[in-house]
């Protein structure tokens, strides 16, 4: 064992401390990536790798002509790794783990061997991709994440977890995995995902593996572990001092007044620490009243944010926020408004960001001062006390390398103790005003902390990790598939992992049960003799990978997509049922449909009479949309009988992408019209994911005209909303096509977007959306929601009802099915700046005389990102 504890070396005014590799958002020019390839020593090969010294050298010439000065525990670290070592680095925040890394990845390809990066999150992955390009060469780099696979033959890979370990398990100690490096290892505790990043500890022995995070705690098993698989010395190199010291301080004052503090002190920026996004955003309009900034800073603000197009609703209140000098951060935001933030805190302008424990993960955001605004959360199923690894991960990311010289962690003592010591101090120090002080109690269900939870946190080493290790159907697939005894190799899995010996004889039997499905499915069949690779069991038929990537039933919506009647209207909304049905559940999106459709509910059956003790019981079964809900049930039933894997995975019926299109709303109408202001940016995501899953699921021979017009709208709709997501999707499969974004003018490139009007495809669909929402409204007769849609064309709500009264007087309703919103009812006719329309009404005697004419501005559309309509008349013709 070799134990490193040392402090940081001062920086020297010349150099920079070496707390990160240079990044970028994308691959660098061909110049600059020749940088540190050109600079591997001979010796490429596993038969003739690079001499330890020399690539140690070579590495620390190009540190130093990076203008940085190398950490002693990185330069302990990056002996270990050059020697042939196992690392465990176990570092603080900001100490230049991902230089080590690095440099890792350098020897790596100096020996000729294979090296992998993994990290818990695909964000994480995405950017150490674009960075590593910019280092080593976009042809050297490669990505799988589930969602794309980019250059995956190349010498590095940059992969999430479970990615890694699939490799494992599938090729065994025969993968070609010469190196490892896991970035936030910590996650090998995560209750979901753990097992993934213990399996390629054990099964690849003949890996050398780099395990960093700045909260591991006491690793001495993983030591001895890697050291006994591996073969291999394995160095602990640790720095219980930050290059830049923490000190933590416990407040009873107000949080204005802390802040305000902070401020006046120059401890700014300062981030401050919510555990709800509601919380976070009320915090930063709470701040308004302080004055954050200077007038100087605010003109350099809005000089900085120039023409940057903020939308209704969340994005006017960033506005007023950022403009004031604070920032909010959570992942509900849309990833161009958080990018904004990021950016504007790089460059120094924002003085306070209030957001939530998401900064823990590693959030691209300076900050000098982190404030709790509390030492408890909510996890999902209780509220508890946050763990000291939750504190470490957390308060590590106060103060700068090279910026600060000190980081500061200030905890905030609860709101009720802080109000007490106020009316204390308010009492001075007469005894009988104290004792007459009616001090405030905590909240009902409130989990306290006080100065006692707060020395403990501080002074506490992050908990041990505990393995999370689980079996299931897709593992043992994964162990099959691979060449030889997989009964031995279950074995060894099941056997020599982590876990106490009761938990592993519970795997056991699982694993058991697992494989009799199988056998019972015809899956996999025993061989009376092994086969020439050694197999004494095999699978039926070749291993569809897909089941294995990030959305696992992929596979069964492509064989459920043959049910479906490609002749009827409804079929390219029920493909997108049937995919909706395979991603993840946008929880926060379902909750407000499903409280909208309760709402109605209740309306519904008040107006008929029913009691209320009634009402209650109905509404029990009352959710959200489940489009296919039985016939996809039944469908995975049958296909669960040669699959028995996705026992492993839930489907989820659910209406979003086919909700919006059905209701004919833009994203911000969606948005308002469900409330979802402060989860935009997750239902975002979503969208992205569905328009993905059309991309890349559906197979021509299943594709028709409608279902390629519904997928060129749903991209259209998330490309104008926030480009980013589909732009750095697009961009993996040509990385050295990605544009440079490094810079503080690249604000002006998050929110790049392509006129809406240039796919003339989906700007048709919208405009037909546009019209078909009017329909919709005029069947339901919402005069005065028709008014607030054209009101300002001059077609209020009285004019509205005025024209509709003649429709009426002839027809007892109009039709808004399938045929009402196809296209043979729309009628446009184009022009160079304009298009002029007519959406005609589906009547019941089918006269289809009767309809709305109306304009679309497309210079104006191109401004707004989505249809700009102007009614001009309804009437019949």
């Amino acid at each position: 064992m070799t134990q490193h504890s040392q402090p940081p070396v001062a920086v020297s005014p010349a150099a920079s401390p070496a707390s990160d590799p240079p990044a970028s958002t994308s691959p660098a020019t061909e110049s600059t990536v020749t940088t540190l390839t050109s600079r591997l020593p001979a010796g490429r090969d596993a038969d003739t790798p690079a001499d330890a010294d020399a690539l140690f050298d070579a590495f620390g010439a190009w540190v130093a002509d990076q203008g940085l000065t190398l950490y002693p525990a990185q330069t302990e670290a990056l002996i270990e790794v050059v020697s042939g070592s196992n690392v465990i680095l176990a570092t603080p925040t900001g100490s230049g783990k991902s230089l080590v890394a690095t440099g890792a990845h350098f020897a790596a390809l100096g020996w000729g061997r294979r090296t992998f990066y993994t990290a818990p999150i695909k964000a994480l992955v995405s950017e150490k991709f674009f960075a590593l390009c910019a280092v080593f060469g976009a042809a050297s780099v490669g990505m799988m994440t589930g969602d794309a696979s980019v250059n995956e033959t190349a010498p590095i890979i940059c992969c999430t977890a479970e990615i890694l370990a699939n490799i494992a398990l599938r090729d065994g100690a025969e993968a070609d995995v010469g190196q490892v490096v896991m970035d936030e290892f910590h996650y090998y505790a995560d209750p979901d995902r753990g097992w993934a990043w213990q399996v390629p500890l054990i099964e690849l022995p003949n890996t050398q593996f780099l395990l960093m995070s700045a909260t591991l705690g006491d690793v001495t098993r993983f030591e001895e572990d890697l050291t006994r698989r591996t073969g291999r010395p394995t160095a602990v190199v640790r720095s219980a001092q930050r290059p830049v010291p923490l000190f933590h301080r416990y407040v009873t004052t107000p949080l204005h007044e802390t802040i305000e503090e902070l401020l006046e002190t120059r401890q700014a920026p300062v981030y401050v620490v919510h555990f709800t996004q509601a919380s976070a955003l009320e915090r930063a309009q709470s701040l308004m009243s302080i004055n954050v900034s200077t007038r100087a800073e605010k003109d350099a603000i809005a000089q900085m944010i120039g023409g940057f197009r903020f939308a209704s609703g969340f994005g006017r209140t960033l506005s007023r926020l950022v403009r004031h000098g604070i920032g909010v951060h959570h992942a509900g935001m849309l990833p161009k408004y958080r990018r904004l933030v990021e950016l504007l805190a790089q460059a120094g302008l924002l003085k306070v960001i209030c957001g939530t424990d998401t900064l823990g993960v590693g959030i691209n955001v300076p900050i000098r001062t982190v404030v709790f605004t509390a030492l408890s959360k909510y996890d999902g199923t209780r509220t508890r006390i946050l763990t000291a690894r939750e504190f470490h991960q957390i308060a590590g990311r106060a103060g700068r390398a090279g910026f600060d010289t000190v980081g500061n962690v200030v905890v905030q003592a609860p709101e009720h103790v802080v109000e007490n010591e106020k009316a204390l101090a308010k009492a001075g120090e007469d005894p009988k005003k104290r004792r007459k002080v009616v001090r405030r109690k905590p909240p009902e269900g409130f989990v306290s902390w006080g100065v006692p939870t707060f020395d403990r946190l501080v002074a506490a080493e992050p908990e041990p990790l505990v393995s999370q290790f689980a079996v299931s159907h897709s593992m043992l697939l994964n162990v099959v598939s691979r060449p030889g005894d997989a009964f031995t190799a279950m074995r060894h899995l099941l056997t020599d992992n982590h876990e106490p010996r009761p938990a592993q004889r519970r795997h056991i039997h699982r694993a058991i049960a697992i494989y009799r499905a199988l056998l019972a499915a015809g899956v996999v069949e025993k061989l009376d003799t092994p086969d020439e690779t050694g197999r004494t069991v095999r699978l039926t038929g070749d291993l569809q990978l897909d089941f294995a990537l990030n959305q696992p039933l992929s596979p069964f919506a492509l064989a459920a997509i043959e049910l479906l009647d490609r002749d009827s209207p409804g079929y390219a909304l029920d493909v997108l049922s049937l995919l909706e049905s395979t991603l993840d559940n946008p929880r926060q999106v379902l909750s407000a449909q499903q409280f909208r459709a309760r709402g109605e509910a209740v309306a519904a059956m008040k107006a008929e009479g029913v009691d209320y003790d009634r009402r209650m019981e109905l509404l029990d079964e009352v959710t959200w949309p489940k489009p296919l809900d039985e016939l996809l049930h039944a469908a995975l039933a049958t296909y669960r009988r040669g699959h028995p894997w996705v026992d492993d995975y839930e489907l989820a019926p659910k209406s979003v992408a086919r909700d919006i299109f059905e209701r004919a709303m833009t994203f911000a109408e969606y948005v308002d019209f469900y409330g979802l202001a402060r989860s935009e940016g997750l239902l975002l995501r979503y969208l992205a994911d569905a328009f993905k899953a059309l991309r890349q699921t559906v197979p021509e021979e299943a594709r028709t005209e409608e279902l390629g017009d519904l997928t060129e709208w749903l991209g259209e709709l998330v490309r104008q909303v926030d480009s980013s997501l589909l732009d750095e999707w697009e961009a993996l499969r040509d990385p050295t096509a990605a544009p440079d974004a490094s810079a503080g003018a690249a604000i002006a490139l998050v929110e790049r977007t392509t006129a809406v009007t240039a796919n003339l495809r989906a700007f048709r669909v919208l405009v037909r959306n546009a019209l078909f929402r009017r329909v919709e409204l005029a069947a339901l007769r919402r005069h005065d929601l028709l008014g607030e849609l054209d009101a300002a064309a001059g077609f209020d709500a009285d004019a509205w009802q005025e024209a509709l009264e003649g429709y009426y007087s002839e027809h007892d309703e109009i039709g808004t099915g399938p045929d009402a919103r196809g296209p043979g009812l729309l009628l446009v006719t184009t022009a160079a700046d304009r298009w002029t329309v007519r959406q005609i009404f589906d009547d019941p005697a089918g006269d289809h005389d009767w309809g709305i004419s109306a304009e679309v501005d497309l210079a104006a559309s191109d401004e707004a990102g989505t249809a700009v309509v102007r009614v001009t008349a309804v009437d019949q013709l």
